[in-house]
């Protein structure tokens, strides 16, 4: 083992505990940390939705045990998501997803506001409207595969936004994230096998795929839990906070 396996193990760890517990930020997180060290956007997105078809699949587990699915809601947000990641790994691999990411920011910083909001008020959760999941699914699908990152920003803090039950909200973002994964992969590797996105380096990341992997799966059951004990506000807040946050953290690095 290379002490890169190491480093995203730690890496994998701290950002499933963060998406788990809070239904975003692996993605971010991860492509992120792979961008720094001179990985391609295409390969670093491909590396990171790999990745996600194991923690997703332990993550969704938990969150299943734990009892936070919502699954008319898992039900929609996955066929939305699955088009909208296939189609953001063929525009990743025909040209650069640095143009729409403004946009993906902007649209972070107004949720985190309007979550942000909604905890100081105090408001409950309510029933959430059955007939916008299906495009907010594919909204998120695209940007994640786009960015390399995005499904949980965008999912989450639109639903929580809308006023769904963060833990419901949380639990069925990152259960249907596993699909979602596994199709945005399926993409890249048939982009790959037809000859329409043609890369190097991706043996190289092996290690470091493999550290993602365990330390995501290791972190998921107690992320789970988190998203189970932790009040109903407070979870608001935080999530809240996270994606500003992350939002902020964007936007200085665009900008």
């Amino acid at each position: 083992m290379t002490p890169d396996f190491w480093l995203f193990a730690a890496v994998g760890f701290a950002a499933q505990l963060v998406d788990g517990a809070l239904g975003m930020a692996y993605g971010v997180v991860s492509t992120t940390v792979l961008l720094s060290v001179g990985v391609s956007p295409a390969n670093a997105s491909a590396s990171v939705h790999a990745a996600k078809v194991f923690t997703g699949a332990a993550s969704g587990l938990s969150h299943l045990f734990y009892r936070n699915i919502d699954w008319r809601l898992l039900r929609l947000l996955t066929l939305g998501g699955v088009v909208g990641g296939v189609f953001g790994a063929y525009v990743l691999t025909s040209v650069s997803g640095d143009a729409i990411k403004p946009y993906v920011v902007a649209w972070l910083a107004l949720m985190g506001l309007v979550i942000l909001w909604r905890a100081w008020k105090g408001t409950r959760p309510r029933v959430f409207s059955w007939r916008s999941p299906l495009p907010l699914g594919l909204a998120g699908g695209f940007f994640d595969a786009v960015g390399g990152g995005g499904w949980g920003p965008v999912v989450t803090s639109t639903l929580l936004g809308a006023g769904a039950d963060p833990r419901k909200a949380i639990g069925t973002t990152n259960a249907a994230e596993l699909f979602v994964a596994a199709a945005t992969s399926a993409a890249f590797l048939g982009s790959l096998l037809t000859g329409h996105w043609q890369t190097a380096g991706l043996r190289g990341l092996l290690w470091s795929l493999a550290g993602l992997i365990i330390g995501g799966v290791a972190a998921a059951p107690i992320a789970g839990w988190m998203t189970k004990v932790l009040p109903h506000r407070l979870l608001t807040w935080i999530v809240g906070l996270v994606v500003v946050a992350l939002a902020g953290w964007q936007a200085i690095v665009l900008f």
